[in-house]
Formats: C-alpha cells, structure tokens, sequence
C-alpha cells in the first residue's frame, strides 16, 4: 500500500512538474511573433493591448479569456481593449466603441453589442444602427451621435489605426505586449502567452 501511495505522489510530482514547463515553452514564431521594430514604451506599467472588431467571430470567442484575464491580472499591467479600424466598417464599430467610452458605458455595452452581432445576428455596422442600438442600452443617443465624429473619438480611432500599423496587424483578434509582443488566436492559451509575456517583459525591464 505504501509503494502504491509512494508511486502516485511521484507520479503526481512528475505530472506538475511537465506541466509547469510546458507553461514556459512559449516560442517565438510558434506561439507569439516579436516585432523588428517594438514601440519604445517608458513608465512602469506594462502595456497590453487586445485589437478586435465586434463582427468578427474569433474575437468574440477570444472575449471572455480576455476579460477574465483583465480582472485577474497583476497591478503592474495596464490592459485596454482597442477597435480596430483597418476599414470604414472596423472604423464604424470603433467610432461607436469609443463614444460609448466616453459616455462612461463601455463595461455595460461590450459584452452586449458583442452578443447582439454574434448571437443574434444583428447588422450593427454604422452610425444609425450603431446609435438606435447604444440607445437601447440606456446612452443618450443624441450625445452619442455629437461624440460619434467628434475630435475626441477621432482622436483616439487615429491612435488605433497607428497602433495597428505599427504593430504591423493585417487582422484580427491580435494582442500586444508591451509594443513588442504580438499573440493571436481566440481560446484560452493566449492569455496564457500573455501572462508568460507580461513575465519575459518584467525580466527585461530589470
């Protein structure tokens, strides 16, 4: 009997021990690509940032790892979740994601207008649609529409489209480390890269 008992716990010891190497084997070109030109980025906070489109069916399965990695993740990581506007339709989502924003319903309406286009299969890809949709959420629509094309949500699609091409995304869903580290898919195993990237970057900074 103790033999048994001695075998298992050895045979437990080993399995934790695979497990916890296969969760640092991370490859670069296999499960993540390094950038040739990485964004110089100062302060001690370290930078993530998820690029998605409401319309697209991978970022909508990659959503929730996402957001229960957001609530879980160390203080040091600054995470945001960036539209991406590589086309006038992406720019339309993008434009209403940001309006949203700034009218203080982003936590509210994400996961929802995520569900609408994806389960219920709503066509939610311009300004009418868009602000008779964010209406029905509780925003104003009125103060939507003046924030729609307004500097402001300008300003920040502009930053979007620049983080896009700096990080040299041709689609979607794509995560960013740090301007430096750039992981793609929709299951599980990307927040994991990026919690082994949030790591590699902590190393580097010392």
């Amino acid at each position: 009997m103790k033999r048994i008992v001695a075998l298992t716990g050895l045979a437990a010891a080993i399995g934790l021990a695979s497990m916890t190497t296969n969760a640092a084997t991370y490859e670069a070109g296999k499960d993540f690509k390094v950038l040739d030109n990485p964004e110089k980025i100062s302060g001690d906070a370290i930078i993530v940032r998820e690029f998605f489109w409401y319309g697209c069916p991978h970022c909508y399965n990659l959503n929730p790892h996402m957001e229960k990695w957001g609530k879980t993740k160390a203080k040091d990581v600054a995470f945001f979740k960036t539209p991406a506007a590589l086309n006038p339709v992406w720019e339309a989502n993008a434009r209403g994601f940001y309006a949203a924003q700034l009218l203080g319903y982003e936590d509210k309406t994400h996961d929802a207008l995520f569900k609408a286009i994806q389960d219920d299969g709503k066509k939610l890809f311009d300004q009418d649609s868009l602000s008779k949709w964010y209406a029905s959420q509780g925003v104003d629509r009125k103060k939507f529409n003046s924030l729609y094309n307004s500097f402001a949500v300008s300003t920040k699609v502009g930053r979007s489209q620049a983080g896009a091409k700096r990080y040299q995304l041709s689609g979607v869903p794509a995560v960013v480390v740090q301007g430096k580290y750039v992981v793609t898919g929709e299951g599980a195993k990307v927040a994991q890269v990026v919690d082994y990237l949030v790591d590699k970057v902590r190393t580097e900074k010392k």
